[in-house]
């Protein structure tokens, strides 16, 4: 028999600790619950794949501070010159560099024609020769790349084909092909783009956008401003050596202009998610911190009941009570502590969770957390209990007897 009829008259009887330690429970499960909620959530993100060869790709900038530099003739020249530099496998001039934080995107819509066209999401816009699909190592699973007499030089304006993602052709065309499709850009007036292809996974640049699968190729090798970017796909471990080689050639054929920039599409990732795994360590640390606190809080209440019930526990073992019924008894009062606080912590964690999803728009928590939590602390609980229970366990029946 558990006796839990005594074990509630002695909580009853003694009421402040017992009340302090069940407050500390039903807070430690509604935060812990919602904390790693949240720590879960932020390791999703963080590992969300980009469909890039991340480690092989990195990117780098050029400004032409020289006057009378025709930018598109002089693009079409450094593009060339790169992929000639032994170590690379290809290279384009780019509007963006996917995960960096900062690139294009612009208002579009898809219909028959401009005027019966609908709104559709908007896009990160990477600008782009044939080489761009090779460069960022995705992979075209529908349609087909660009031929290289499809890839326009200059003005965004001369883009007439592109390729989408496969993310946003669902979007847009849910059970549908995309292929063949027309899709309108509104930056350029309402210019008609004919969907060519369509890549398995492709990312933008914002990782906290929720359309940050939502990316396209455009046919066009941007050449209107001195600024210029550049993405490089490198041979493994090559990227080190190959930036004084890209500098240096680059300066040969124009020494009026500043090459620099030079990151892996790994180190944008890291920086664009740091936030994200702050905030991961953060509440960690958290979780952590307040088990070990709950954790203390319990042994701290069965050694403190252990020196105020010695004489108890002598008269209980006298009486017959086994060393097995002492721990059970102290294990059965910290499980009711925990099953009340678990129960109301739980409710707790949810409502909790209702308000962060209305403030902060984080997703509805999984009641799967509460649970886990709730079961987490009688773990914990066995585990900070146990031992000085069964010190307890060991005292002797002459302790009931003794007056001094």
């Amino acid at each position: 028999m558990l006796h839990i009829k005594p074990i509630v008259s002695t909580l009853l009887r003694s009421k402040s600790g017992p009340l302090l330690l069940l407050v500390q429970i039903i807070l430690s499960v509604a935060i812990v619950a919602n904390a790693s909620f949240i720590i879960n959530e932020r390791l999703k993100l963080m590992a969300r794949e980009s469909g890039i060869v991340e480690e092989q790709v990195f990117d780098f900038s050029i400004y032409n501070f020289a006057p009378g530099v025709n930018y598109t003739e002089q693009n079409l020249r450094d593009v060339q010159i790169v992929r000639d530099i032994p170590g690379v496998i290809s290279a384009t001039s780019t509007s963006m560099t996917p995960l960096s934080g900062g690139g294009w995107s612009s208002t579009l819509s898809y219909g028959p024609s401009k005027d019966e066209s609908k709104s559709a999401p908007n896009a990160a816009m990477y600008y782009g020769d044939e080489q761009m699909a090779e460069t960022l190592g995705v992979n075209i699973i529908e349609g087909r790349n660009f031929y290289p007499e499809e890839a326009q030089s200059g003005h965004p304006e001369r883009a007439n084909k592109v390729i989408v993602s496969k993310a946003y052709a669902n979007a847009v065309w849910p059970g549908e092909s995309a292929i063949g499709k027309t899709i309108y850009m509104g930056g350029w007036g309402m210019q008609a783009l004919e969907i060519i292809g369509v890549v398995e996974k492709l990312q933008g640049a914002w990782v906290n956008d929720k359309n940050l699968d939502y990316a396209m190729i455009i046919n066009v090798e941007l050449g209107i401003m001195p600024f210029t970017k550049f993405l490089v796909r490198a041979e493994e471990g090559a990227k080190t050596e190959l930036e004084p080689k890209i500098i240096a050639a680059l300066h040969q054929d124009n020494k009026d202009r500043v090459v620099d920039g030079f990151t892996t599409i790994t180190d944008h990732r890291d920086r664009v998610y740091q936030a994200h795994e702050l905030m991961a360590s953060v509440l960690s640390m958290m979780v952590v911190l307040l088990l070990i606190i709950t954790s203390l809080g319990l042994a701290g209440m069965v050694m403190f009941n252990i020196e105020r019930r010695t004489k108890q526990i002598g008269t209980r073992r006298a009486l017959g009570a086994r060393k097995r019924d002492i721990v059970s008894f102290f294990l059965v009062e910290n499980y009711l502590l925990v099953s009340v606080g678990g129960l109301i912590g739980a409710v707790l964690a949810v409502q909790l969770g209702q308000q962060l999803m209305n403030l902060y728009s984080l997703p509805k928590l999984d009641i799967i957390f509460p649970i886990v939590t709730v079961v987490g602390l009688f773990i914990l609980t066995t585990v900070a209990v146990v031992f000085p229970a069964r010190k307890a366990a060991k005292i002797s029946p002459a302790i009931a007897t003794r007056t001094v």
